[in-house]
């Protein structure tokens, strides 16, 4: 399990085909390795993968051709956002995040919110998530963008899917690599956990 609340962001540096998949090296940038072993669990853009080679500054993970298929951001060198597996004395400063990718969505929109301070400014991120997770979508709810805990602002159901409206202080925008996002982006996405078990209780049969 993890948070959304990212601890660095790394950068894969090479990625090697292996087998029907592929081997990522990554720099993991300012994470601290000191507690990590081998087979331990890291997310990548809000996609767990296991660590099967590390050294003090990098580590590697393999990635099936299904898991690229249903992701972004993971078969190509480019920065990542990094969080390692919560533990259970550990402050939950996010919500409870699987690290299980749902579905990729687009961003439509990604602007800067004018302030009298620019110090202070936000930004206004809209993203069109897939219809099959519109249902789990809603005002002041939790998603996971690229592994980032963020809080639905307003949600507008649209032909094939729906937008979310989600407001970004800067102090997310200079810790995560949401910095790099621009409309036509693809972001991965993990909806919330508790509203899964929401509809399995409300659609199971009696």
């Amino acid at each position: 399990m993890f948070t959304g609340i990212i601890q660095a962001i790394g950068k894969i540096e090479t990625v090697e085909k292996l087998g029907d998949g592929y081997r990522l090296k990554i720099h993991a940038g300012g994470l601290d390795m000191s507690d990590v072993q081998l087979g331990d669990s890291i997310a990548l853009q809000g996609a767990c993968m296991t660590v099967v080679e590390m050294s003090t500054t990098h580590f590697s993970i393999d990635i099936s051709a299904e898991s690229i298929s249903k992701t972004t951001g993971l078969n190509e060198p480019g920065f990542i956002n990094l969080e390692k597996a919560l533990r259970f004395n550990d402050r939950l400063g996010g919500h409870l995040v699987s690290g299980h990718v749902d579905g990729i969505g687009e961003v439509t929109l990604f602007e800067q919110v004018a302030a009298k301070n620019p110090d202070e400014s936000s930004w206004h991120l809209v993203i069109k998530a897939p219809l099959a997770l519109s249902k789990y979508l809603a005002y002041k709810g939790s998603i996971v963008v690229n592994g980032t805990s963020l809080t639905v602002n307003q949600i507008e159901d649209v032909t094939g899917g729906c937008l979310m409206h989600i407001n970004l202080i800067p102090h997310t925008l200079a810790n995560t690599t949401l910095q790099y996002l621009r409309a036509g982006s693809l972001v991965n996405l993990e909806v919330d956990l508790i509203a899964r078990y929401v509809e399995r209780m409300l659609s199971c049969p009696k």
